[in-house]
């Protein structure tokens, strides 16, 4: 087994007053050559928008985005007519493909958003975009995993262009969660929301990180009451 440990006070930092963003890996004016990316999974922000203000219009090309709003709302609109909000509990996902223009700015004029914003490499260059949201049940994660992104989109969970599962669970303090690798060369990153666990012999808390590949299966244990995105990736060079 390989693992790598990404702790919430080592990532990188950007103020700009109305937006605050963490960086797990290298994004912006943040560079580490150490942590440009875990196989396909390329950033994960952890962003905090003041009311009434946002990303103004910006392109991306050939990136699978995911964004997962933790509180509050977002107001997107893109290049196609798209317009749309997303709130807590709802997860947007973008195929950027040969490119597309969008905007995200928080829906409220006074309340904060905080939202997840997370990008991975597609497995075919500059196909066409798409565009997909959905709400999905936080009581379905209540001491479960709850599939939001699998590459088949189906049961109910939205569709990436890459061999991508993303997982929400949320468990009570003494539970035990295994977690298997999804096919050879295939690795797992789980980022803690919230709480604390312990897994591969390592205690997490409130937004730290881990990384595990070349394994079969491992034991989450919640030791706090915790919530954790789980993000299976190919390994990639």
């Amino acid at each position: 087994m390989q693992k790598i440990i990404h702790k919430a006070g080592t990532r990188g930092y950007a103020n700009h007053g109305w937006l605050k963003s963490h960086h797990t890996f290298s994004f912006a004016n943040y560079y580490d050559p150490s942590r440009i990316h875990f196989g396909a999974l390329r950033v994960l922000n952890d962003d905090e928008v003041k009311g009434g203000m946002g990303f103004g219009a910006h392109p991306h090309d050939n990136m699978e985005i995911v964004s997962i709003v933790l509180d509050g709302s977002l107001e997107h609109r893109d290049n196609t007519g798209r317009h749309e909000v997303i709130r807590k509990n709802d997860v947007q996902a973008m195929s950027a493909g040969k490119g597309v223009v969008h905007s995200e700015f928080n829906a409220s004029k006074t309340d904060d958003a905080r939202f997840l914003q997370i990008w991975v490499f597609p497995k075919e260059r500059n196909i066409e975009p798409r565009y997909d949201q959905r709400t999905f049940d936080p009581a379905t994660r209540e001491n479960e995993m709850q599939v939001i992104v699998a590459p088949d989109g189906n049961n109910g969970a939205l569709q990436l262009h890459q061999d991508t599962w993303f997982t929400l669970g949320k468990f009570d303090e003494g539970h035990e969660v295994e977690i298997s690798s999804k096919f050879p060369g295939s690795g797992s990153y789980l980022f803690l929301i919230s709480g604390e666990i312990k897994v591969a012999d390592e205690i997490l808390q409130a937004r730290d990180a881990i990384g595990i590949s070349d394994y079969n299966n491992i034991t989450v244990k919640v030791l706090k009451p915790a919530e954790f995105l789980l993000i299976d990736v190919p390994m990639m060079n």
